[in-house]
């Protein structure tokens, strides 16, 4: 069964809203593994615009699954990172402006770059994820790069889903594939939600986790945290 990581950053965008502690983000990583979440990912920014650094060391005491911190490796990060130890770190590419992740990496251009954080990071028993689209000399490049798992940016797979959901899914297929034949695990995330996810989770091979955060903090607001975790649970079997 495909794991459900889910992203709490939404929880943090909330509370910052009006500053204090409410909703508060243990309790919230607590509760999302109890009701049955395989794992929790945050994505620490510079600006601090959701994730706090202080958030990372509160959440981490928490964690009883797996812990995935999303971010740019700067030093900064890097520093963070290796403070905290989590299971497992995705390194994206985006800029300290980005409201979200919109690209994956040129693992190639960025090659010695991405080799030398990745080789730290396995240095201290943290599994890393490069961020990449379904673009199949990126993905070999992750492999060279040293990373253990990959995780397909699929905006234009959700985008697409709802006018031809073959066509859509045709790219991630091909480069999950040539993943695994590169001994790539993979990940999947960005807009996925329970209308997408179940063709995904079918048509994917290799796919180890899924990491959504938008779509299912926005449908618990309407059905409620449990119930819609355990939805998109039903959908990853």
């Amino acid at each position: 069964m495909t794991k459900l990581s889910v992203n709490i950053n939404k929880i943090a965008t909330l509370r910052n809203a009006r500053g204090g502690d409410s909703p508060n983000l243990v309790e919230a990583s607590i509760n999302c593994q109890k009701f049955g979440a395989d794992g929790i990912t945050i994505h620490p920014r510079p600006d601090q615009r959701h994730i706090t650094r202080k958030d990372v060391f509160d959440i981490k005491r928490t964690i009883k699954t797996e812990f995935n911190i999303e971010g740019y490796p700067s030093q900064e990060f890097i520093n963070l990172i290796l403070e905290n130890k989590p299971e497992q770190v995705t390194l994206v590419p985006d800029g300290p402006n980005v409201i979200t992740s919109c690209a994956g990496w040129d693992t190639i251009k960025n090659a010695d770059f991405l080799k030398r954080i990745i080789t730290n990071f396995r240095n201290q028993g943290i599994r890393t994820s490069i961020f990449v689209d379904p673009d199949l000399e990126m993905i070999e490049g992750a492999k060279i790069c040293g990373s253990e798992r990959i995780e397909l940016y699929t905006e234009d797979y959700a985008r697409n889903y709802s006018f031809d959901r073959e066509k859509a899914i045709l790219p991630y297929s091909v480069a999950a594939k040539k993943a695994g034949e590169l001994g790539l695990e993979v990940n999947a995330g960005h807009d996925l939600n329970l209308e997408n996810l179940k063709y995904f989770n079918k048509m994917i091979p290799n796919l180890k986790e899924v990491s959504i955060g938008h779509a299912l903090i926005s449908d618990a607001l309407y059905l409620g945290l449990e119930n819609v975790i355990q939805m998109y649970k039903r959908l990853l079997k």
